[in-house]
């Protein structure tokens, strides 16, 4: 069971958590006092312009690279899966799928194929790995992260290389996993439009937290519309919200009873 705060039953305690993280490449800052939590059952999303710091806060809180200033906490004994944003795959070495997934760690073929069925990809154990898609690749990947049987899984944009018709299946692939297994999710994105409609939290990073929370609310921050533009801003806030409350005007939550009708609400049709 997940540990939760003193007077706080409702909050579970963090998975990961980055305390005022600042990292420094030579003269140049890439992270400056960044704040973030992630905790189980919860899909957090970093988004953010190229060179904001995305990446580095990623390698920090996997441990490969140590804060200048801050500290990243994690919670005792917390296993994490990462889905990396590329993977090199040269045609000329002969590695099948299923040693792709036992690198590193050896596991029995009943149990790649059952994760691979878990994630949409059961027929392609046995082919080379460098002729697979780049959906198919992106699959794979997130079963290797899932062998790990994490609590957390950090996937580092798992759209990439994936065409535009796979990309929502994608989404509701990860929802879906978060939703079985209860893990956090940590994830990378540049599609804005997905991010919007299939997210719980979004982080704004331009080498600091630009704003954070809900989509709906960081549509409307005007740190968010500094970044992008206001055209992006208004595309992205038509998006459909399926859930069983509404928002006060503060973004939290109001109970069935407040006036908020079962089921599903919309704001607009999500492109």
């Amino acid at each position: 069971m997940t540990p939760t705060p003193s007077g706080d039953a409702e909050q579970p305690m963090p998975l990961v958590e980055a305390q005022g993280v600042s990292v420094s490449f030579g003269r140049r800052n890439v992270l400056d006092a960044v704040d973030l939590k992630v905790r189980a059952g919860e899909i957090v999303t970093l988004v953010g312009l190229n060179g904001a710091g995305k990446s580095t806060l990623i390698r920090a809180i996997l441990g490969i690279i140590r804060p200048d200033l801050g500290k990243i906490v994690r919670a005792p004994g917390l296993r994490i899966g990462y889905s990396p944003q590329h993977v090199h795959r040269d045609p000329i070495l002969p590695m099948t799928v299923q040693r792709f997934l036992t690198l590193g760690a050896p596991a029995p073929r009943e149990k790649l194929e059952a994760m691979l069925d878990e994630v949409g990809a059961d027929a392609i154990l046995d082919y080379p790995l460098a002729e697979i898609s780049g959906g198919e690749m992106q699959r794979v990947l997130l079963a290797r992260a899932l062998l790990r049987e994490p609590g957390l899984l950090v996937l580092d944009e798992p759209l990439a290389g994936v065409d535009v018709t796979s990309q929502s299946d994608l989404y509701r692939l990860i929802a879906t996993i978060r939703d079985r297994y209860g893990c956090g999710v940590l994830l990378v994105s540049h599609d804005l439009h997905l991010v919007m409609a299939a997210t719980d939290t979004v982080v704004c990073l331009n080498r600091h937290v630009c704003c954070t929370g809900q989509p709906q609310m960081v549509l409307r921050d005007p740190e968010f519309i500094s970044l992008f533009g206001p055209h992006l801003s208004d595309t992205l806030a038509i998006y459909r919200h399926l859930h069983d409350h509404r928002h006060d005007a503060l973004g939290e939550p109001l109970s069935i009873g407040s006036g908020a009708s079962e089921g599903s609400h919309t704001s607009g049709q999500h492109p």
